[in-house]
Formats: structure tokens, C-alpha cells, sequence
């Protein structure tokens, strides 16, 4: 059963279960039909409404709240694994100085500790699985519009010297990685970080996204004080941001995706973005 796989990295998972002669359950809140996969209608905002046949195992890219929350009417007889989706944020963000960002984290940790202790008590084995900065060209919410921010002002506003540090991961590694993971008897009952191959400055992030859409690289380094005003600017381009992704330019957020090798293999590609 795959819950999210409409979405971006749920949507490769759904596909390489089926590269693997699978055919995945998907739930889906609208009626929709197509080869290989059963399509099974619900709404996990409405978990008590849920009909769904027995599974053995169970992968989650949509909100891990939601998860949890409905969780308790996802367990069957069958049901063995669960492979959960949350986010690094939950180390990166705690301390933003948004108050929405803070209790966004801590809904978070809470849903990560409440799945964990639904899983326990059904003797089901969890993993939970916080990946880094998440890409796919053309189809995030992270890369693609930065880069149609360059494409349509032909240079990139920074704070100061952006350099801290990032570590961007392809949505189809993280699926992969999902899949891995679910098969890995060493991954049960843990949590892993989930970053990409290669640790680059915020710059060299934007400097590649450039390189993907063929453009020169042209990154204007501002104070924080403008890099406010200036934010205003893109605002548009960027509905669900806040001042504080700019600001946070400066700050490292890098992660041990070490375990996660060990464990099931993690190998994910290296970051340079293609823009057709």
C-alpha cells in the first residue's frame, strides 16, 4: 500500500514497485483507473472511512501527521512494515524564529514518537525516514522554483557569503531508498537521515541550478536588513516561503546519511539538475 503516491517521491515509489513485477495498492481521494496498479479511493484526512484490503506493507510520503493520526485504522492482520516519510526540518527548524515553523516541527516529532508507539504495540516494525533537501526537475517545491526564479530575473539574490551547507536528494533515490528499506531487516524500528551524495555550499547549489538551466551564474550577495526588502520581490514565486529561508542561507544543514548506507544501502546521485 502506498498512501502519497501521486505526490513526488510516491509516485516513484508506486512506479518501481511495478518495475519490480508488483502491483501496488495506491490510495487516491478521487476515482482513478490505470495498468498495474489498484487504485483504492479514500481520504486519510477521514481514516474512520476507510476500506481498505489487507497489505503487508505499508509506505507513507503523505504527511506523517496524518499518518499517525490515522494510522490506528491502516493496521490488519497482515500488515508487517511500515515505512514512514518526515523531514530533517525537524532538526534544522525547531528553533526558527517563525512560531508556525516551530509548531509545524514539533506536530512533527510528535507524529514520528505516535507511529513508532502504534507500531510497537501491534509488533508491526517501523522506519522512519527524514530526508534532506528533496528535488525532482520541474516537479518540486524546493529546486524548481529557484530556478524559475533565476529564469525570469537571470540572477539569484544570497545573504551574505550563502554558505551553508546543503546536501539536496533526488526524489527517486529517496523511493528507492524506500523500497530498500522496507526489504532490510536491519532498518526495522530505527530512524534514518536521508541526504544526498555530495555536502555543497548554498552557492554552489545555486551555481549548479544555473549550470542545469545553461545560464551563467550571477548570485548577488546581500545583508540580511535587504535581503528582506528584496524577498518581498519574490514573494510571488514563493507563496509558502518566509524571510527565514533566505536568512537561513547562511546556516549548515548537513546530516549522517551513514546509517542508512549501512542498513539498506543508501546510494543516492550526485546534485546537477537538468532544466528542459
Amino acid at each position: 500500500m502506498v498512501i502519497g503516491g501521486t505526490g513526488l517521491v510516491g509516485g516513484y515509489i508506486v512506479a518501481h514497485l511495478q518495475g519490480r513485477g508488483g502491483r501496488p495498492l495506491v490510495l487516491s481521494r478521487t476515482e482513478r483507473t490505470s495498468p498495474g496498479i489498484a487504485w483504492v479511493r479514500g481520504d486519510l484526512r477521514d481514516p474512520a472511512s476507510l476500506r481498505l484490503p489487507e497489505f503487508a506493507t505499508l509506505y507513507c510520503t503523505a504527511d506523517a501527521v496524518l499518518l499517525a493520526q490515522a494510522l490506528p485504522h491502516l493496521l490488519n492482520p497482515r500488515l508487517r512494515r511500515v515505512v514512514a516519510f518526515s523531514s530533517t526540518s525537524v532538526l534544522t527548524k525547531f528553533d526558527s524564529q517563525i512560531a508556525r515553523e516551530r509548531q509545524r516541527m514539533q506536530d512533527l516529532i510528535d507524529a514520528e514518537e505516535q507511529i513508532a508507539a502504534a507500531c510497537r504495540q501491534h509488533d508491526v516494525g517501523w522506519t522512519i525516514l527524514r530526508p534532506t533537501l528533496i528535488y525532482a526537475e520541474g516537479r518540486d517545491s524546493n529546486i524548481t522554483p529557484l530556478s524559475r526564479l533565476i529564469s525570469r530575473f537571470g540572477f539569484m539574490p544570497l545573504v551574505g557569503s550563502a554558505g551553508g551547507l546543503r546536501q539536496p536528494v533526488h526524489a527517486e533515490d529517496l523511493a528507492l531508498g524506500a523500497i530498500a528499506a522496507a526489504d532490510s531487516p536491519a532498518s526495522i524500528n530505527k530512524t534514518y537521515a536521508l541526504a544526498g551524495l555530495e555536502t555543497i555550499t548554498y552557492r554552489e547549489m545555486i551555481g549548479r541550478i544555473f549550470d542545469g538551466l545553461g545560464r551563467p551564474r550571477r548570485t548577488v550577495p546581500l545583508p540580511p536588513a535587504l535581503w528582506r526588502l528584496m524577498f518581498l520581490l519574490a514573494k510571488p514565486l514563493f507563496p509558502s516561503a518566509n524571510v527565514a529561508w533566505g536568512l537561513r542561507m547562511t546556516k549548515d544543514m548537513t546530516f549522517d546519511a551513514g546509517p542508512a548506507v549501512a542498513d539498506f544501502g543508501w546510494s543516492p546521485r550526485a546534485f546537477h539538475p537538468v532544466f528542459t
